[in-house]
């Protein structure tokens, strides 16, 4: 089976850092994948695709000039003599299904975020049963996927796209004495709420009556929203705030934490949060995308409502007067992590999704299809 794999960007981060992860399962099913990029940006996550063996192919072209991106795709995939075109976000599928539907090739479509601009809904809504399969990147998106683009089930699964890695490094307990390192990864970007971790951290002494312990919060990433934010910073007069930039060992990066944060308005799976309990961090989340069923509210973490400064605040404050608590969240959050989302749930729900393309794979040693249905996914409560 040819899979062709079109996706918005190679941005960093986002929904192009688990191609390599999703492209190694496809692979070890049987499939020959070639990745098609729309638009390049900032190029970030080309270098791991590439350095996972993926033969990928960039158009140098823009974010808006769609007839042009749909002629491109629509030569390179004939060229390639793709069997299947499995799509990533909402640009990639509409152009996608276009090209599926003049070359009469099946067309499977990740759905990522917990939000869709009301333009973008009103589109896959219309063009839904263009794709033969949708997949939700969590049981949460694709309880979305359902209610929004009227999805039936038997043309909806799961894979949750994150591969927890018990080999990763660990994060170090906080040693008593020393500033409690807090940190935060992602792209600068209003759906992270980093605006509202800054309101937040400014209200932390005025809803504290015991003093808190010295700490630091690191704010790694890159994005439209930088200036803003140190704007933000200064204005709250917020000393023990630094924005890093990108950062392209988050894996380094998350081990030097002693506890992690994710404000964000909106998320899907939100795979920097799932890292973080990887490290063995515990976790501050807002109750958004699959955060609050990953994370036990009191036992690996805290849960708090999105956009909500004085309950991160409160959050906040109980996490700093308690450090000694802290290690022995994280080691649960890591426990519950790989428990959930080990390498091999993440291979078996790749594999069941396998089974279920609109497509036999070619040759004498293909797998038997099996028919649709409900699915383990790989995912435990």
């Amino acid at each position: 089976m040819r899979i062709a794999y079109v996706i918005n960007s190679v941005e960093g981060g986002g929904a192009a850092s688990p191609v390599p992860a999703v492209a190694r399962v496809l692979r070890d099913q049987g499939a020959c994948v070639q990745v098609f990029v729309l638009t390049r940006r900032d190029g970030r996550s080309l270098p791991p695709m590439e350095a996972a063996g993926l033969s990928v192919q960039v158009r140098e072209g823009g974010e808006t000039d769609h007839l042009d991106a749909l002629a491109w795709l629509d030569r390179r995939v004939s060229a390639w003599r793709a069997d299947v075109i499995w799509t990533s976000l909402t640009r990639a599928t509409l152009l996608g299904q276009l090209v599926g539907l003049r070359r009469r090739l099946p067309v499977v479509s990740w759905q990522h975020s917990a939000y869709l601009k009301p333009a973008n809904l009103a589109l896959l809504r219309a063009t839904q049963r263009l794709s033969s399969l949708w997949i939700g990147d969590s049981h949460s998106v694709a309880a979305l996927t359902a209610e929004r683009l009227g999805v039936p089930s038997e043309r909806l699964a799961v894979w949750p796209l994150f591969a927890a890695d018990a080999a990763a490094p660990r994060a170090q307990p906080w040693p008593p004495g020393e500033p409690l390192r807090l940190g935060t990864l992602g792209r600068l970007h209003p759906a992270k709420g980093y605006d509202i971790l800054i309101a937040a951290l400014a209200r932390l002494q005025n809803i504290c009556f015991a003093p808190l312990p010295p700490f630091e919060v690191r704010i790694a990433g890159a994005g439209e929203q930088r200036a803003p934010l140190e704007a933000a910073i200064a204005a709250a007069g917020l000393t023990n705030v630094r924005l890093t930039g990108f950062e392209t060992d988050s894996r380094r990066f998350l081990a030097d934490l002693h506890l992690y944060l994710q404000p964000s308005r909106r998320e899907g799976l939100c795979i920097a949060a799932h890292e973080a309990m990887q490290a063995g961090l515990p976790t501050i989340v807002s109750a958004v995308g699959e955060m609050p069923h990953s994370v036990r509210d009191g036992q690996t973490g805290l849960v708090v409502p999105p956009e909500d400064p004085e309950a991160l605040a409160q959050a906040l404050a109980w996490m700093l007067l308690h450090p000694e608590r802290l290690a022995d969240m994280g080691a649960a959050a890591r426990v519950r992590v790989l428990d959930r989302m080990g390498a091999a749930a993440f291979a078996q729900a790749g594999a069941e999704v396998f089974q279920r393309l609109p497509v036999r794979p070619s040759g004498p040693t293909a797998a038997p299809r099996r028919s649709p249905g409900r699915q383990t996914n790989g995912l435990s409560a």
